[in-house]
């Protein structure tokens, strides 16, 4: 048996504490389906319509870009970090469309654009599940298709630079 203060206990001690907060992290993970997505008020914005649009029609549109800060903030930010910095939970957002900022070919890189758009909002609208875990809840039916393409918009204002 360990003395109390000896080295073994130290350890054992050590191990208890890293094995709970693994569990702890894993368990936030597991938990991301649990969120409860909050509305987002779009008021403010030019209206859609119910066919999803298959570009972000808000990009560079600045009251956009404001409006889905705050729905980012109330909705993303738990998982993918505050200001788009993701702690390693969920993916870094600010990287989401590098690969086409890099492209020289103005064809090429509408298509990128276009099909990440694409990504983007199934994704949020769906959801992602793998192997019965949800890594990320579905949002359709909470978030309106103004409300995502302005979480986009803002997205897209926080974009790091690619290499």
């Amino acid at each position: 048996m360990a003395r109390p203060h000896s080295p073994t206990a130290a350890r054992a001690a050590m191990l208890s504490a890293l094995l709970a907060a693994a569990l702890g992290f894993s368990s936030a993970v597991r938990a991301h389906g649990d969120v409860t997505p909050q509305a987002v008020d779009t008021k403010e914005l030019p209206t859609l319509g119910d066919a999803w649009r298959p570009e972000n029609p808000y990009r560079n549109h600045a009251v956009a870009a404001r409006i889905g800060g705050s729905a980012y903030n109330q909705n993303c930010a738990r998982c993918h970090g505050l200001e788009a910095i993701s702690g390693g939970i969920a993916p870094d957002l600010r990287k989401l469309d590098n690969e086409c900022a890099t492209l020289k070919d103005a064809v090429k890189k509408s298509r990128c654009v276009k099909e990440v758009d694409d990504y983007f909002s199934g994704t949020v609208r769906k959801g992602r599940v793998r192997n019965g875990a949800v890594y990320m809840p579905p949002f359709d039916g909470t978030l309106n298709q103004e409300a995502v393409w302005a979480i986009k918009s803002y997205l897209e204002t926080r974009r790091e630079k690619p290499l």
